[in-house]
């Protein structure tokens, strides 16, 4: 179901504050547990936090393919085997926060500027089927506000690992 300006421009205000969110949360993990991971085949904050750059990017991707392509091909990927082939902890977490922060700005400013007529148009992703513009705002505006949630998990269970 298409979603309504307003509906669409409360996705974009939550996603447009997600960075900082993200950000507040990483500040609040002590240096040195930054790497430390919950449990096996759990991500470390730092990895949480390049997750993310990937996810920003792709999703940068997505939503242009919807808005501009006749039936779009969204391809899904397997976000562990990224966080493992590229190595997360290797990358530099910093960059991995300005590609979050440029990127959902270029993405922001892009669907603010477009007009209502833009919207409302679907493609198909390869694991989940029908893939609509309605559907990318709800799993971006959410996306970082649940790897915040993540990084402050991460930290309650650093503290009480003793």
């Amino acid at each position: 179901m298409a979603l309504t300006p307003f509906e669409r421009e409360a996705f974009l205000d939550r996603f447009e504050a997600g960075p900082a969110l993200l950000r507040q949360a990483w500040n609040e993990f002590p240096g040195e547990a930054r790497r430390w991971r919950p449990a096996e085949g759990k991500w470390s904050a730092h990895e949480v936090v390049v997750h993310c750059a990937d996810s920003e990017a792709y999703g940068h991707t997505r939503i242009r393919l919807l808005l501009a392509e006749p039936a779009p091909l969204i391809v899904g990927y397997d976000e562990n085997l990224w966080a493992r082939t590229y190595d997360y902890h290797a990358h530099d977490v910093e960059l991995a926060f300005r590609t979050v922060e440029a990127v959902r700005a270029n993405t922001v400013a892009l669907l603010r500027r477009l007009p209502d007529g833009a919207f409302g148009r679907a493609g198909r992703h390869t694991e989940s089927g029908g893939y609509t513009d309605a559907d990318w705002f709800r799993i971006y505006a959410e996306h970082l506000e649940v790897h915040a949630a993540q990084i402050r998990r991460n930290l309650a269970a650093w503290r009480s690992r003793t």
